[in-house]
C-alpha cells in the first residue's frame, strides 16, 4: 500500500470509495512482493501494479466488482512456469491478491496510518482477508509498538482473536517484516481457516557509509533508490559537506567508532542496518569495524581496500581482540565480482552484495543458475 498511499489518501479524503487489490502472499517466481498494491478509482483509473503487469486487468475487473457492491475477494493466480501463459501470468510463480473497497467506513484510520507512515514512526495493518464466515472477511485492526503507548484500533471480530494478532504484528513489524498469518477462527494459532495479512509500515532500514570520499557519493545514491536512509559519517568537516553529498539523508561529523558506538547505544542500529566502511585508512576503519564487527544484530559489514589492505586491516583487528567468528561476519575487500572500476560501478557492485547477503543469493549469473529466481 505504501505506494499508492498518497493516491488512495487523497479519494479517501474525498470520501470517494476506491477499491485496492494488494499482494498478500507469493510463492516461486511471482513478479512483487507482498504488499503491492494496486487501485481501482471512482473514475476508473488504475494506480499501481500488483504483477508488473501480468494479471492487474483481471485485477481491475474484480475491482469494478467490489466497487459495485460486492464482497472483499480473495483471489489466487498462477499456474506452473511450464505453462504460465495460460492465465497470462507470463513470470510462472503463484500471488494471492485481496481485493476490498477502501473508504472512510471500511477503514476510518486510514489518515493517521498515512501520518505514520511519512513521520517514520512503525505501524502494522492486520486485515483479515480469509474466514470461515464472510461478513468478517475485510475486518482489520491497527497495531503500533507496546511502547508507543496507543491502543490497538479496529477488531477483527473477538478479543482473544485480536489479542493474537495484536502480539504476533508487534513481532513482524519489530523485525520490519511484512506476511500472512494463518489462524483458527476465534484466533487460535495452531487453528486453520482465518487468513491475516499484516502489512508492516516500520521506518526505512539505514545504510552507514563511513568516509567521505566520491565512491561514498556513488554509494549514497544507489542506497537512497534501494529505499534505505543513508548516513554520511566522517571526522573531516571539509569533506562531509551536505553539497558534496545531496543524496543523503543525513551527513555527520564525527569520529566512526564514537558515532556508531551512540547510535548502537541509543537502540538505532538494527538487523536491517548496513554499515559500509570506505576510508581504506587504519586509523578510521580499525576502529570503527572493532565496534561494528561486535554488534549483535546487522544486516551487513563491508569494508572497502585491496586484498593487502585486507590483509593488514584483518591482522590489526586481530591485534585489538577480535575472534575469527567476528572477523567472519566482515566481507571485505567489499562488493561482488562486477569488474567495477569507477564509483558509480563500485556502488552497484556493493549494492548488489548487500542484495544478496539479503536473500541469500549466489551473485551468480542466472542462465548459469537452476531453481527458483525469487528467494523467500
Amino acid at each position: 500500500m505504501r505506494d499508492v498511499l498518497p493516491q488512495l489518501l487523497a479519494w479517501w479524503r474525498e470520501g470517494r470509495p476506491v477499491a485496492m487489490g494488494t499482494v498478500v502472499a507469493t510463492w516461486k517466481s511471482a513478479p512483487r512482493q507482498a504488499g503491492a498494491a494496486m487501485l481501482v478509482g471512482p473514475d476508473g483509473e488504475a494506480v499501481g501494479s500488483v504483477s508488473g503487469g501480468c494479471v492487474e486487468g483481471a485485477v481491475y475487473e474484480l475491482g469494478e466488482q467490489v466497487l459495485g457492491g460486492g464482497r472483499p475477494v480473495l483471489q489466487r493466480y498462477g499456474v506452473s512456469d511450464d505453462d504460465a501463459f495460460a492465465v497470462g501470468l507470463t513470470c510462472g510463480g503463484i500471488l494471492d491478491v485481496f481485493v476490498e473497497q477502501v473508504d472512510p467506513a471500511t477503514f476510518p484510520d486510514l489518515d493517521e496510518v498515512a501520518d505514520d507512515v511519512e513521520a517514520g514512526r512503525p505501524v502494522a495493518v492486520a486485515t483479515l482477508v480469509e474466514h470461515p464466515d464472510p461478513d468478517r472477511v475485510g475486518a482489520r485492526i491497527v497495531v503500533r509498538p507496546q511502547d508507543a503507548g496507543t491502543p490497538t484500533r479496529g477488531s477483527l471480530g473477538s478479543p482473544r482473536f485480536d489479542a493474537a494478532v495484536t502480539d504476533d504484528a508487534r513481532g513482524l513489524l519489530a523485525a520490519g517484516r511484512t506476511e500472512t498469518l494463518g489462524y483458527g477462527p476465534d484466533g487460535e494459532r495452531r487453528g486453520e481457516g482465518a487468513r491475516v495479512f499484516v502489512s508492516s509500515y516500520a521506518p526505512r532500514p539505514r545504510m552507514i557509509v563511513f568516509g567521505a570520499i566520491d565512491f561514498a557519493a556513488a554509494l549514497a545514491r544507489i542506497g537512497t533508490f534501494l529505499g534505505y536512509r543513508v548516513t554520511v559519517c566522517d571526522a573531516r568537516p571539509v569533506f562531509a559537506t551536505r553539497s558534496r553529498f545531496p543524496d543523503a539523508d543525513e551527513v555527520v561529523v564525527s569520529w566512526p567508532h564514537r558515532y556508531l558506538a551512540a547510535e548502537a547505544e541509543a537502540g538505532r542500529i538494527d538487523r536491517r542496518t548496513v554499515l559500509a566502511v570506505l576510508t581504506h585508512d587504519p586509523k578510521f576503519d580499525v576502529p570503527v569495524l572493532q565496534v561494528a564487527l561486535r554488534l549483535p544484530e546487522v544486516g551487513y559489514i563491508g569494508a572497502m581496500g585491496s586484498r593487502r589492505t585486507h590483509e593488514d586491516r584483518l591482522a590489526r583487528l586481530r591485534d585489538a581482540g577480535l575472534t575469527d567468528d567476528e572477523l567472519a561476519r566482515l566481507s571485505s575487500p567489499i562488493g561482488l565480482d562486477l569488474g567495477a572500476r569507477t564509483p558509480e560501478e563500485t556502488a552497484v557492485s556493493i549494492a548488489a552484495e548487500i542484495i544478496s547477503t539479503e536473500w541469500g543469493g549466489t551473485g551468480d549469473r542466472l542462465t548459469e543458475t537452476a531453481g527458483a529466481i525469487h528467494r523467500h
